[in-house]
């Protein structure tokens, strides 16, 4: 392992956004650290060819020792089933932060993946954590989600695989999005109650922002903390609709202004616009704050 190119990362690090890189394509990978995403998925799943599945894990195993990443998080999607167990063999000894898990329907999966994490790292050296993020793809998948969010002290998020999910369903995947509502309800609850991140999965249209906008507002206020990415285009869009809006900062602003007043004056509530505020509108209020002040220094 190249000690000298390790970088650590957190549990709870921002993931706006997640671009998706084929780990085949060496050019993509050198230039994709140039916009900025929050974190770098380096594909060895489905948008590699079964014939060069070899030659992507070399090409992926070789970016992590010696490309400069420049402080992004650095994921590997590998492959399902016992193929995944043979990427893991090329990444792990590398600089790799995050394993996302594809297709994942059970604990049992993960605790798997866990298992041959473990054994990699120790035949190689490497004491830091690698974390993990299962990828939920079909209806068991959905319905055993809670039970997958906990199968590891090393998850650090979950996320769904809508192509995969409505193939599953024999449904349409549609802008609306009503065919995934529940799924994603799952994902978004099992996530929230175990203290972990909820992504959303990628929106497929690249060309169309305004749908793509739309798309990560609804998201965000189902409570979801990150998108998936095919496309750099649509990585600037995404900071952008997360990052909260002057009215918001203002309102918040506001009350907490007015918090502290009534907390002066021995009240625990107080009246702001019509509405009455009491400690969760102001734990919001503050988080508000929070996220938009890590937002600006992260892409200032």
């Amino acid at each position: 392992m190249n000690h000298g190119n390790m970088a650590l990362t957190s549990h709870d690090r921002i993931r706006r956004s997640r671009l998706y890189v084929p780990g085949n394509q060496p050019e993509k990978i050198l230039k994709a650290k140039n916009y900025s995403p929050d974190c770098i998925i380096l594909d060895l799943e489905d948008a590699i060819p079964f014939m060069d599945k070899e030659k992507a894990r070399v090409i992926v195993r070789n970016a992590l020792r010696v490309v400069d990443f420049q402080g992004i998080e650095r994921m590997v999607r590998i492959n399902s089933s016992d193929i995944g167990l043979k990427d893991l063999e090329y990444i792990i000894p590398q600089n790799v932060h995050v394993v996302l898990v594809p297709k994942v329907e059970s604990a049992d999966q993960i605790k798997k993946i866990e298992i041959t994490i473990n054994e990699i790292k120790t035949a190689c050296g490497r004491e830091d954590d690698i974390f993990i993020i299962p990828i939920i793809e079909s209806a068991r998948g959905v319905l055993n989600a809670l039970k997958i969010a906990e199968s590891s002290p090393n998850i650090i998020g979950l996320t769904i695989g809508l192509e995969d999910y409505t193939l599953d369903l024999g449904v349409r995947r549609t802008k609306a999005g009503d065919e995934s509502f529940f799924a994603r309800s799952m994902i978004l609850h099992a996530a929230k109650a175990v203290g972990i991140q909820a992504l959303d999965s990628v929106h497929v249209n690249f060309t169309d922002e305004k749908s793509l906008r739309k798309s990560v507002r609804k998201s965000i206020a189902l409570g979801f903390v990150g998108i998936g990415c095919i496309h750099p285009n649509q990585i600037i869009p995404i900071h952008e609709e997360f990052f909260p809006s002057k009215k918001e900062i203002l309102n918040a602003k506001a009350i907490i202004q007015g918090f502290d007043l009534a907390l002066e004056n021995g009240k625990g509530v107080f009246e702001h616009h019509g509405k009455m505020i009491d400690v969760p509108t102001v734990d919001k209020a503050r988080n508000i704050i929070k996220l938009a002040n890590v937002y600006r220094s992260m892409d200032d």
